[in-house]
């Protein structure tokens, strides 16, 4: 019982850590590309320490295969790092995030075109749900100011954010066995090396604030919070796992709204929960005849 409560503390800490990162990415009013380069340093900086103590540095704890793959997840999310930082600043943190809630439904497409993983009428009704709740937002504009053709692109980019998160995701399915703090590790040094010649091309003196924003994503929101997360993982089962990851889209929304004043108009709002919900129903493994109250309705129907 104390492992579970443990867990779940972890999971918990670190959904609520990554809620506030596209606050602290906005703050430091840097590129994106210097932002993901500076999280990459630090929290590989924070993770090799980690690695070492856990004996995972050591040789054969990978092999080369096991290494290449590892390297393009981390090709991977460095991609979906880029593409969901730059889509804060069109779309806000509150739709950018959302939209980037479709990522359970890549994956089951990327499942059932390279695994042949078996797609149920469920999921589908979850992905057309899902679908919905895009096209909404879609024809919804920001009370904040952001419109047009940036915030559609802001929209997309979240949509590809998902995508590569996607990849990622099906990339590590192919890494059983190997450690998840390892993993981690490789596509944070990964990250740091290829944008690296983006920030060296950056001339620009950082401030204060922002070095301070900068390594605390890096420690605390990559570092850090990677070990929580795989820590919780090790421990909790699947579901509860699953139903916690819904706190980091609460926190985002919350911050978005007292950091930033950005509110969510009703088109907006039942968007947002249309993708939530199809999330949480393909996460949780919800099929749509064990809702009650869709038995109800049919039993109303047919009375």
């Amino acid at each position: 019982m104390s492992i579970n409560i443990r867990g779940t503390l972890e999971m918990t800490s670190a959904m609520v850590i990554s809620g506030t990162i596209g606050w602290l990415v906005v703050l430091s009013g840097r590129p994106v590309t210097e932002v993901v380069f500076w999280r990459c340093l630090f929290g590989a900086a924070t993770l090799i320490p980690v690695c070492a103590a856990m004996g995972l540095l050591r040789r054969g704890q990978m092999t080369r295969r096991q290494l290449l793959l590892a390297i393009l997840g981390g090709v991977a999310i460095v991609a979906n790092w880029l593409l969901l930082f730059a889509a804060y600043s069109r779309a806000s943190i509150s739709i950018a995030t959302a939209v980037y809630n479709t990522q359970p439904f890549m994956l089951v497409g990327l499942g059932a075109l390279f695994l042949r993983e078996r797609l149920t009428w469920s999921k589908l009704g979850w992905l057309v749900l899902s679908f919905v709740g895009v096209v909404l937002i879609v024809q919804a504009r920001s009370d904040a100011g952001v419109g047009g053709s940036d915030y559609l692109t802001g929209i997309l980019m979240a949509l590809g954010a998902a995508f590569f998160y996607a990849i990622a995701a099906l990339i590590t399915k192919g890494l059983k066995g190997v450690p998840p703090h390892l993993i981690a590790l490789v596509q944070v040094l990964v990250g740091a090396v290829l944008m690296l010649p983006a920030a060296l091309q950056n001339t620009d003196s950082i401030a204060p604030g922002s070095w301070a924003l900068l390594v605390t994503l890096g420690i605390v929101h990559t570092g850090f919070m990677y070990i929580l997360l795989y820590g919780a993982i090790q421990k909790l089962p699947t579901h509860l796992t699953g139903a916690l990851s819904f706190i980091y889209p609460a926190v985002a929304f919350l911050v978005d709204a007292l950091a930033f004043g950005h509110h969510l108009h009703l088109v907006q709002i039942v968007g947002v929960a249309a993708i939530l919900v199809a999330a949480a129903g393909m996460v949780l493994g919800f099929s749509w005849s064990s809702l009650g109250w869709i038995k109800g309705f049919g039993r109303k129907r047919s009375a």
